[in-house]
């Protein structure tokens, strides 16, 4: 069995997906204990938003777990543009381990997210001109990729490019512009070391050990199909113009009431009012919208109660109306709902485009959970 350490559901669902390429059963552990009978078992420590001392508690917790559970080897997903307690969650994995070194490599070089001489890029422009700049609790206002973490408590921190030698009492972020760059670090990784970053490093590894990379997905009909319940939970772009795109098809869209933006209450009579209008909405059309539907807000706590607002409502029309699918946009919003419906356990059953998975919840394998993260887009297709 190997073991991942994510600290997002969209995290564990994306490096479960990329082991489904491999042949790998692969489950995701919210709570509790691994199943056992998984290939691949993904711990989501849901601690990006933690504080350091409680993210590093909650990585090593999950490191001890896995390695209980006889993983052959562990891998700390982390955020590919270094959001989150990125240095505090890896340093308490190599700690809980043992280990002396590490290899930080979270440039996914496909989706146009690269390293190049320390800096990070996506899709050619510096990290701090893109839409990340305005991330509501994680802002890059760089693109050297140092000055996006902090500094480690034991280990020295450093960048790496042409020189792939990795010493003890180091953290290495290597440089990485393509795929195959990213498959050439495979050769510095060792049992004594930690292997931590994005989705393309991990496969890379997976391909590294069986030499076998299926580099496919699920056709995405098969998930198509009964009512489909789209929880909107960013106003990312990606977001923005999906919304866009779904009204001009006439799919129903509901948002949240503008006062919220203003730091308002949710009232419970608020919120029935918007379940009992959502719920309506499938006796009209099997795909219906929820999304937050205001300006960004700056402020970070009324951006969080924004999510959390959606996904409140979610839970209600879930338990009120016979819905077969499920898409999940954005990290918070797909870790709250599942918290809220109660599901320890998830399998992967699907991967619909790099980093877009698909879930069958244990206990319930006819109803599927589809997330993404939300800067990727939800794939053409069949949007």
């Amino acid at each position: 069995m190997i073991g991942v350490i994510a600290d997002d559901l969209t995290g564990a669902a994306e490096i479960g997906a990329v082991g489904l390429r491999h042949g790998l059963r692969a489950e995701i552990v919210r709570s509790g204990k691994p199943g056992g009978a998984a290939d691949l078992v993904c711990v989501d420590t849901d601690s990006r938003s933690c504080e350091p001392a409680e993210a590093a508690k909650r990585a090593a917790a999950a490191a001890k777990l896995l390695h209980a559970a006889g993983a052959r080897w562990i891998y700390k997903k982390v955020d590919s543009v270094l959001r989150g307690q990125v240095t505090a969650e890896v340093e308490a994995v190599m700690k809980q381990l043992k280990l002396e070194r590490a290899l930080l490599l979270p440039a996914n070089p496909s989706l146009g997210r690269t390293i190049k001489d320390g800096q990070y890029f996506l899709r050619g422009r510096p990290l701090h001109k893109t839409e990340f700049a305005n991330d509501p609790h994680f802002p890059r206002r760089s693109s050297q990729v140092l000055q996006l973490l902090k500094i480690p408590e034991k280990f020295v921190l450093r960048t790496a490019n042409g020189d792939r030698l990795l010493t003890d009492g180091t953290i290495v972020i290597g440089d990485a512009e393509t795929v195959a760059d990213v498959a050439g670090w495979t050769a510095s990784c060792d049992p004594q070391m930690l292997p931590a970053g994005g989705a393309e490093f991990f496969n890379a590894l997976l391909a590294a050990e069986d030499q076998v990379d299926i580099n496919g997905h699920a056709a995405a009909e098969s998930i198509v199909g009964g009512r489909q319940f789209f929880v909107v939970g960013t106003s990312t772009q990606a977001a923005r113009k999906f919304v866009v795109s779904e009204r001009r098809r006439k799919t129903p869209v509901f948002s949240l009431p503008q006062e919220l933006s203003w730091g308002a209450e949710f009232t419970a009579a608020a919120v029935a009012a918007v379940t009992q209008r959502v719920v309506g909405a499938f006796d009209l059309c099997p795909r219906v919208i929820l999304n937050v539907g205001l300006p960004q807000v700056r402020d970070v706590e009324v951006a969080r109660r924004l999510s959390e607002h959606v996904v409140r409502v979610a839970e209600r029309v879930l338990r009120q109306a016979r819905v077969e699918r499920v898409f999940a946009e954005g990290g918070a919003t797909a870790a709250e709902l599942v918290r809220r419906m109660g599901w320890a356990r998830l399998s992967v059953v699907r991967e619909l485009a790099p980093g877009v998975a698909t879930l069958a919840v244990e206990g319930d394998e006819k109803f599927l959970l589809t997330i993404k993260p939300g800067t990727y887009v939800w794939p053409a297709e069949w949007t």
